[in-house]
């Protein structure tokens, strides 16, 4: 049993070693044997890797995710802090154009009058016990600010100066329902008492019935005496209805102020009044009329018949 066993081992090797050269020279002759083998050996495989990736591939990415989940964290938060800062820097660009802006304006307008003014910030708008509708500015006594001097804006009359302190002082708006004011008409220069109405709207109560008020009529301050608290020629507002009771002896009339209270943020306060009076050179200029075509006609004369 033992010589069979040995004779089957050795036949079984000697298979192999003549199967093995076999192989070996059919390869060298150029016959592909053992790469086709191995060609449908990976065609036979091929499904199952695929397979295998499209199961394990998710899990991959998973635990990938998971470790870049702390830094993603981190990038987005940089990222948000990123664009506050620029969102903040936006904002801080637009207040200062829109400052500029009302300097600008507040100026041009002190200059043609000739008024002499200190310029100031809004820094709070507010109400007091006396007053409900005011302002505080960051101008005071230090600067030549005192109380009853007129503040005005790039578009015209904003208060007068109640309470002064050394870096900031109080200011009643026009607006406020115990504001009143000396005013006139441009032009025809009635002169009347303007009152605060709580809104952007005041009333107008002329001391005469001698000449009709109009839509669109432009209101300035008249001066007060000593040029305080009023310096004359500031523009108020324009008139937007009038009421002409019959047989009243005064005319009285709603008045739009100019100025946009909603949205001071920076005013003047005219410390020294002019030389004379602007009269009506701060009036605004209304929108210039749009142009009408004209079309003109020549008539051509026709040739007279020949006899």
């Amino acid at each position: 049993m033992r010589n069979g066993g040995d004779n089957r081992g050795r036949l079984l090797l000697i298979s192999l070693i003549v199967t093995s050269l076999f192989l070996i020279t059919l390869d060298l002759r150029g016959v592909s044997v053992i790469s086709g083998l191995r060609s449908g050996s990976q065609s036979a495989i091929s499904p199952f890797q695929s397979f295998a990736a499209t199961i394990f591939r998710p899990v991959g990415n998973f635990f990938t995710d998971v470790t870049h989940l702390g830094r993603t964290r981190s990038e987005i938060e940089s990222l948000k802090e990123a664009n506050e800062k620029l969102r903040n820097s936006l904002i801080t660009r637009q207040n200062a154009d829109a400052e500029l802006k009302q300097l600008k304006s507040v100026l041009d307008l002190a200059g043609t009058a000739q008024y002499k003014v200190v310029s100031a910030r809004v820094i709070s708008l507010g109400s007091t016990s006396s007053f409900t509708q005011t302002i505080s500015i960051d101008a005071g006594v230090n600067m030549g600010v005192r109380q009853n001097m007129t503040v005005i804006s790039g578009l015209g009359l904003v208060g007068v100066v109640k309470i002064s302190y050394p870096n900031h002082a109080l200011v009643q708006l026009t607006t406020d329902p115990a504001f009143r004011v000396g005013a006139r008409v441009a032009g025809s220069q009635q002169i009347g008492i303007l009152s605060g109405q709580g809104t952007n709207k005041a009333v107008l109560q002329l001391l005469d019935n001698q000449t009709a008020l109009k839509v669109g009529d432009v209101i300035l301050a008249r001066g007060s005496q000593n040029n305080r608290p009023f310096v004359p020629g500031v523009p108020i507002g324009a008139v937007t209805s009038v009421d002409n009771a019959a047989g009243a002896i005064t005319q009285t009339a709603d008045v739009k102020l100019y100025p946009n209270f909603s949205t001071l943020s920076v005013v003047a306060v005219v410390v020294g009044a002019p030389k004379t009076d602007p009269r009506d050179a701060l009036v605004p200029k209304g929108p210039a009329p749009t142009p009408v075509p004209t079309v003109t006609i020549y008539a051509i004369p026709s040739e007279s018949p020949t006899p």
